[in-house]
């Protein structure tokens, strides 16, 4: 049975009637007679009782109305998830995020994108380090990733999200968590907690050349590769850091975040695999840049 018989089919059992069947589909009343003949021929069985006045169901018609019904419902389910898929309204995105920008960014995307395309599945996954974040997305990992610019390789593309202030993390009981400022200079004989060398981390570069454009290496770095991680270290007395102004959000007892008086930044990215851009991952894509706060 072909879908367009299917249809003819449940508009007759529907009206019981040739000329208002065929007027609702907007073809002839021959051709729709000859469709259903047809069809009574493939199946083997007259489908309806027909006379020059009523056009009555036969019990066979009775039966094949439940299975032509699914026919129809589900060709309308497959077309309408066609067309969800080809403007991105549909399908599979995953994501990731460097984890400075885990409690800041990945919220917001995750609700916006339930929101606005709830039938596209995102993949998550938070707290991750940019060499990390690239080699997925080579290897195809990750459709998307948010996370700090680079030497990147061929394959991967970057557009540009967002400039991020650096900020210092102190404990609670710092002599300078009250300053309104502070300078990196006054940490010079602070133990640092950091983002690792190896992985070799985006921070771990910016944060020490923060540290020498103030003339001084840290007597000693404490290396951690999850945001949260080291801002419960620095909570616990293990030395002061150095994070994007993003990392506010994630709020914890015992530590302040203390704006510097230096203008020390860093920059945010989006980073995808190059010539993959479904339709899912560009409104993904086009969300992530909408959700990143200037």
């Amino acid at each position: 049975m072909e879908l367009r018989q299917a249809r003819y089919f449940l508009a007759l059992a529907e009206e019981c009637h040739f000329g208002r069947a065929a007027a609702r589909l907007h073809v002839a009343q021959p051709a729709l007679s000859q469709q259903i003949k047809q069809l009574e021929r493939e199946l083997g069985i007259p489908l309806f009782h027909r006379s020059t006045r009523h056009v009555e169901l036969t019990e066979a018609g009775r039966h094949l109305t439940g299975y032509a019904r699914t026919l129809v419902t589900e060709a309308e389910r497959a077309r309408v998830h066609m067309t969800e898929l080809a403007t991105g309204r549909a399908g599979r995105v995953s994501l990731g995020f460097i984890g400075t920008a885990t409690y800041d960014v990945l919220p917001r995307v995750a609700r916006t994108v339930r929101a606005e395309l709830p039938h596209v599945t995102l993949e998550l996954r938070g707290e991750l380090l940019s060499p990390q974040l690239v080699d997925g997305l080579l290897t195809g990992a990750y459709d998307l990733a948010v996370l700090r610019p680079g030497a990147h390789p061929e394959g991967v593309d970057v557009a540009p999200l967002r400039t991020e202030p650096l900020v210092a993390v102190l404990p609670a009981h710092h002599p300078l968590a009250g300053e309104p400022r502070v300078s990196v200079s006054a940490l010079a004989r602070e133990p640092f907690v950091i983002h690792p060398a190896q992985p070799r981390s985006a921070m771990y570069d910016r944060v020490l050349a923060a540290c020498a454009r103030a003339g001084f290496q840290p007597p000693s770095l404490v290396e951690v590769g999850e945001t949260a991680t080291l801002v419960v270290l620095v909570a616990a007395g293990h030395g002061v850091a150095l994070v994007p102004e993003a990392v506010q959000s994630l709020r914890l007892d015992g530590v302040t975040y203390v704006p510097l008086a230096e203008t020390e930044t860093v920059d945010l990215v989006l980073g995808r695999r190059a010539h993959h851009n479904t339709p899912a991952v560009q409104q993904v894509a086009e969300i992530v840049q909408g959700c990143v706060r200037p």
